[in-house]
């Protein structure tokens, strides 16, 4: 909504949702600043302000960042997929649609399986998954306008899609055989990424596959300065946070909960590069995108801007897909 933003007073943030005090409290944000903007609030306590805005995000359900209209939503502040949706692109994975066949493969989705999905956004992955016509499917989407398009998809009453967060589905324990999420563990802070593994696989039956499918830093012993850099130009320019880990660490996320990693695919962080798009995208596909982001000056601005940050740091940048099981008789 755009009643309140990160130039916004910390006291009119909690006027608008007196429910982020706690949230401000943990992360030791003055409440009472003088009239501070959220964002200078953050940067005194040496915090990011998107990965703060990320946090209200997460805990009013979606609320602070839902999508708007296309009337009300401005080119140059949306977050970055939201602006390569709207320009026509559908897969948004940062391994590519080929990199989500692998995870599928691995995760060998069938007739028996209860399928549970995080954030299906666009819903390309969820009629990958529905064609394998598993026993049933749950997707947890806490956007409406997203939870709407993925319904469309679904056809049988075993199928349906749930309002809420990844980090608290609301589901019962041992509910899962897979359970899966792309591309958006990486925009989360590390304590919503652990929140949101450890719900994985709190959902997750013995012998249950959990997959992720995420951007990643390459190599494993990359200096952290580049990594912050990264990190820092990524959320500047697609005006979401972006925390991206090592593949050493995205597997210390998985086993830090008793998971056992036993698949690793990796991918070039080509989303944007033409032959990239020309393979997700099809031919008429890549045209509608191109097209669109021709005609439109301050989109075409900022998918060349984000695709400059790819190539800056294409040495550093990755994607990989792994998938975890549940050992038995792990709790």
């Amino acid at each position: 909504m755009d009643s309140v933003d990160l130039d916004s007073s910390v006291p009119d943030w909690l006027i608008e949702y007196p429910g982020l005090l706690p949230v401000f409290r943990e992360l030791r944000i003055d409440c009472c600043c003088g009239g501070k903007s959220l964002r200078t609030a953050c940067r005194e306590k040496g915090l990011s302000p998107h990965e703060v805005l990320a946090r209200c995000d997460q805990w009013t359900n979606g609320a602070v960042r839902q999508v708007p209209s296309q009337q009300q939503l401005v080119t140059d502040k949306m977050p970055g997929h939201w602006l390569l949706a709207r320009m026509g692109k559908r897969v948004l994975r940062p391994g590519g649609l080929e990199l989500t066949q692998k995870l599928l493969t691995e995760l060998a989705i069938g007739a028996n399986d209860d399928v549970v999905e995080f954030a299906p956004g666009l819903g390309v992955t969820a009629r990958l998954t529905l064609a394998r016509n598993p026993h049933s499917y749950t997707a947890i989407e806490r956007d409406r306008d997203a939870a709407a398009t993925v319904e469309q998809y679904l056809a049988s009453p075993s199928q349906r899609c749930v309002l809420g967060t990844a980090e608290a589905t609301g589901l019962p324990d041992d509910s899962a055989t897979v359970v899966y999420g792309e591309a958006m563990l990486s925009m989360q802070m590390a304590s919503v990424k652990s929140r949101i593994v450890a719900e994985a696989a709190r959902l997750l039956r013995a012998s249950g596959r959990y997959g992720i499918h995420e951007l990643c830093l390459v190599p494993d012993d990359i200096d952290p300065g580049i990594g912050e850099a990264i990190a820092r130009e990524l959320s500047s320019d697609i005006h979401v946070a972006v925390r991206p880990l090592t593949v050493g660490e995205w597997r210390e996320l998985l086993t830090g909960t008793g998971l056992t990693v036993v698949q690793e695919h990796r991918a070039a962080m080509h989303l944007l590069e033409p032959a990239r798009v020309l393979q997700d995208e099809g031919f008429l596909g890549a045209i509608r995108f191109a097209w669109n982001v021709v005609r439109n000056s301050e989109a075409r601005r900022r998918v060349f801007a984000m695709r400059r940050i790819f190539r800056k740091y294409r040495r550093y940048l990755a994607a990989v897909a792994l998938v975890a099981k549940k050992p038995i008789g792990s709790q």
